[in-house]
């Protein structure tokens, strides 16, 4: 698991993000690149991570249902996630 100061700022940069996203599509449309500049750093959807949505985990994301390959296992096999199961064959 990820350390909780690290999921955090992943919230708060999605947080930011979602603020400033009309701002940011009306500033790059007008073409104002100074203004878009002085936007906040963590603002800009570039410095998002994709992180699983439990655990925080960076790696192994899949980003169809938002979490990672460890918790995905987990919830299939517990059956948690409608529509997914072991294959067999």
């Amino acid at each position: 698991m990820a350390k909780e100061s690290v999921k955090a700022r992943q919230r708060k940069r999605e947080r930011m993000v979602a603020k400033y996203a009309a701002k940011r599509a009306e500033l790059k449309a007008a073409g104002d690149y100074a203004a878009l500049d002085k936007l906040p750093k963590n603002a800009s959807p570039v410095r998002l991570k994709n992180r699983c949505q439990l655990t925080g985990r960076p790696r192994g994301y899949m980003r169809q249902f938002g979490i990672c390959r460890v918790v995905f296992r987990e919830m299939a096999l517990d059956g948690k996630i409608p529509g997914v199961r072991k294959a067999s064959w």
